[in-house]
């Protein structure tokens, strides 16, 4: 499909700099699956309302890694060069694969040095030497430490890095540490937040388990890519950054019981649902999976084991969009969306959310 297709014009108004406080009073726009496509205006607190007793919530339990970096190039001979690093996904104990700035400046066997000073880990600095070199500003960083001792390291030096689009406007600030942070994130290594995740409280997961309402957890780590606006002109012709992500084999067999007593399965977000769909079979049955997953939805994907996806609302001309455009159906989406900047919805990362039911074929 064109990639224009999915293009919006989106007031500065209706992008959130900051989240609903507490989370759940979001506001939470309910698609209502075709024909009727039906829009309902209501808050994430009435979720519980919204799904029956024995439904399942599917969430990402990735945690956010202060994965901006800020440094210096060094070269025998040459001048020093500021350089910001997004470390996007791990390649091994002592790599990271990232992307850089400035990046037709950096070759490979390039020294770039972070930290600051003393404080920065045992060793006062953050050493690393690029690897390799892709396109677009993507390189492999071969770091000094490995393991533990980086990941101790990385805490230290780096930065949480915050969206494109809430970076521009403002800077990273301490309320950032915790507001874009879910409250059950335990597997360190995202570098962008699972963001409908975000509106979640314990008081709303009380009023969940008081409806019969299962929780369980994936894990997909969300890299940098997820930022990347799409530059071609077809859908086919782009190419999705791959991700690392888990489904243990007893939430597996638990999903696959709920699916058998008739239950839905509820993704928490996009990522959530991208992590599912890769581990799903044909049949729809869940399999435990661990790997890499660069799987691009678009209209016309049949889904296999998402029945119900709770999303923030996206970019235009986003992967994302496109996926709730094939959730949902395209005209559908494209109704939702008008009618949510209409209304003064909060769009993207500390925006609001939307329940979006799939569209049946």
């Amino acid at each position: 499909m064109r990639v224009d297709l999915f293009d919006f014009d989106l007031p500065d108004d209706n992008i959130a700099l900051r989240p609903a406080s507490p989370r759940d009073s979001a506001r939470l726009l309910v698609v209502q699956p075709e024909p009727s496509a039906a829009l309902e205006d209501h808050h994430v607190r009435d979720l519980p309302g919204m799904l029956r007793a024995g439904d399942a919530l599917v969430f990402n339990d990735t945690r956010v890694i202060p994965a901006q970096l800020e440094g210096q190039r060094v070269r025998e001979g040459g001048a020093e060069l500021p350089v910001s690093a997004t470390l996007h996904m791990r390649a091994g104990p002592e790599r990271w694969k990232a992307f850089a700035r400035p990046g037709k400046r950096i070759k490979v066997g390039d020294r770039i040095l972070f930290g600051h000073g003393g404080d920065a880990c045992l060793l006062g600095t953050l050493n690393a030497t690029v690897e390799s070199k892709g396109e677009g500003g993507e390189i492999t960083l071969l770091f000094d430490l490995s393991g533990p001792a980086l990941d101790e390291a990385i805490m230290a030096v780096g930065h949480i890095p915050l969206p494109p689009y809430i970076a521009d406007k403002r800077p990273e600030d301490e309320r950032d540490q915790i507001d874009y942070q879910t409250i059950y994130a335990r597997e360190r290594g995202a570098v962008a937040a699972p963001t409908a995740g975000l509106h979640f409280t314990p008081e709303l997961f009380d009023a969940l388990d008081a409806a019969g309402i299962e929780r369980h957890f994936v894990t997909l780590h969300v890299g940098a890519g997820t930022f990347l606006p799409v530059k071609a002109d077809d859908t086919d012709e782009h190419k999705m950054h791959a991700e690392i992500g888990h489904v243990s084999a007893e939430t597996a067999e638990r999903l696959n019981a709920v699916r058998a007593r008739g239950g839905r399965i509820v993704s928490v977000g996009t990522t959530s649902l991208r992590l599912l769909e890769s581990a799903a079979a044909d049949d729809g049955r869940i399999e435990p999976w661990s790997g890499q997953t660069d799987i691009f939805i678009t209209p016309g994907y049949r889904f296999k084991a998402v029945d119900v996806l709770m999303t923030n609302f996206h970019l235009p001309k986003s992967t994302l969009f496109m996926l709730v455009s094939a959730f949902s159906g395209f005209e559908t989406m494209k109704n939702a969306y008008d009618y949510a900047i209409r209304s003064g919805y909060r769009f993207y990362s500390y925006g609001d959310s939307s329940l979006l039911f799939r569209k049946m074929t």
